[in-house]
């Protein structure tokens, strides 16, 4: 693995350039939500049950947002690599264009059938109560940060990915604030309870989205124009098809699966309990795995960008060393979870949010199960996001990663937790265990260089 290190001091300033923002900016997102956790979980365990269930069916949502941003960034990142920005101008306009018709419609339905959704979460009746006015604001939330995040996830495939960490640090601050305020009732506020955690949240994207205008038609690196955006044309929207389609079905599939984790869980003896764990292991998990993503983020800016420019030589030399450092980044990071686990969280932090000890030893569980696991997902992360995805290679990553959370994984929580009914240790070891399965499958389309593809048109119609 040492000889894969191998590289110009050029390339890891590089690297890390791409990373560190990006660390930055998934940190300011992940702890925005451990604060809304953290303040809704004072509130009570079954306020702090009824988040996760809210966001079950805004999840997909999420993950449908997320799948147009990585469709986007494969065009973005190789037009990138020939400096044609008008092309760039094209993609997002087409970006924008299916995620606002989607964003938009999925949040007037969670408006108007609140409860009717979250029933099929779980039959657990007053978390459904409680979720439900939670889920309906923050529905439209989803919708505005698809856009803004959009605008971030095409500003870091064209190496710009300050612009992210900038907004959403204002906008954080913003969140946290009006938080403590309508949550707690501060300030001679009402106090609103988990209400107010999701009307600070929709005020806070809403700042984000009118920054985001102002910068796209005033930067100068990347000047958004409307006459493009607006009319981006057929090839450009049939490429966007071609390679985001995939891209959208991985997520979205992806996305209906990983609803059922809290699904099982919430049908599971103790829901309540496993649920309220699940909230705060996952928050904290979205935090230490923040340094993963970003290799994957920054690697397929990089992959992107070489084969854009005709490197494709470079690009398998490039992922060679970005997957060593993503298994070594992912191996820190899970050692760094086990000592914060020791010394900060059961000792300070797990009190603080009037957890019962059941819960606490569940949500200990989830991350010691997850910290082992991290080298291998950072390692499937950065060869599946970053080389097959940068490549352009959507159709076999889909099939790798769809097909083994299908396959492996869920099969195997539904029977751990719902038929044999063991413990949680044993249906959340179950979710990721198909990690092993995932990594070695993506490992041998690499070394196969079947990924490499060039998506980038000559001319334009």
């Amino acid at each position: 693995m040492i000889r894969h290190f191998k590289q110009p001091k050029k390339f890891y300033r590089n690297v890390f350039a791409l990373m560190v923002p990006m660390v930055l900016q998934n940190i300011i997102t992940h702890t925005v939500g451990l604060a809304d956790t953290f303040m809704v979980g004072m509130l009570g365990e079954q306020y702090l049950a009824a988040m996760p269930i809210a966001m079950v069916p805004l999840f997909i949502v999420m993950i449908f947002s997320f799948g147009v941003q990585s469709g986007t960034s494969i065009l973005v990142a190789q037009y990138w690599g020939k400096k044609d920005l008008s092309v760039i101008n094209r993609v997002l306009g087409v970006a924008l264009y299916v995620v606002t018709a989607v964003t938009v419609t999925c949040a007037l339905i969670m408006y108007f059938f609140p409860h009717q959704i979250l029933s099929l979460v779980t039959n657990e009746t007053h978390l459904v109560e409680i979720a439900a006015p939670y889920a309906r604001i923050t529905a439209f939330s989803m919708a505005l940060s698809s856009i803004s995040m959009l605008y971030f996830a095409c500003h870091r495939s064209i190496e710009n990915p300050r612009l992210g960490v900038i907004i959403l640090s204002i906008s954080a601050c913003f969140s946290i604030f009006w938080n403590w305020v309508l949550i707690f009732g501060n300030l001679g506020f009402p106090a609103l309870g988990i209400q107010g955690a999701a009307i600070s949240t929709l005020s806070a994207r809403t700042l984000e989205v009118v920054i985001v205008a102002v910068h796209a038609f005033t930067n100068r690196r990347f000047r958004v124009k409307i006459g493009l955006l607006l009319k981006p044309g057929v090839a450009i929207f049939r490429d966007f098809m071609k390679y985001s389609l995939p891209v959208l079905f991985n997520e979205a599939l992806w996305g209906a699966g990983a609803m059922a984790f809290p699904v099982i869980f919430g049908h599971m003896s103790g829901a309540q309990t496993i649920l309220a764990a699940y909230n705060i292991s996952s928050n904290l998990e979205r935090i230490f795995g923040v340094a993963m993503f970003a290799c994957g983020g920054a690697s397929a800016v990089i992959i992107g960008r070489e084969i854009g420019a005709g490197r494709k030589g470079l690009a398998e030399s490039y992922t060679k060393t970005l997957t060593a450092l993503a298994f070594t980044l992912g191996l820190g990071s899970g050692v760094l979870l086990m000592i914060v686990r020791f010394t900060i969280l059961e000792p300070l932090v797990f009190p603080l949010y009037n957890l019962s000890a059941e819960a606490a030893a569940a949500a200990t569980i989830m991350l010691t199960i997850y910290a082992f696991i991290l080298p291998l997902r950072a390692m499937s992360v950065t060869m599946g996001i970053g080389a097959l995805r940068g490549g352009g290679d959507v159709k076999a990553f889909m099939l790798i990663d769809v097909g083994t959370l299908y396959l492996i994984a869920l099969p195997l929580a539904i029977a751990a937790g719902l038929v044999l009914e063991l413990s949680i240790g044993f249906v959340y070891g179950a979710l990721l265990a198909d990690e092993v399965a995932k990594t070695t499958l993506i490992y041998l389309r690499v070394r196969s260089r079947k990924w490499i593809h060039d998506v980038t048109r000559k001319q334009i119609e």
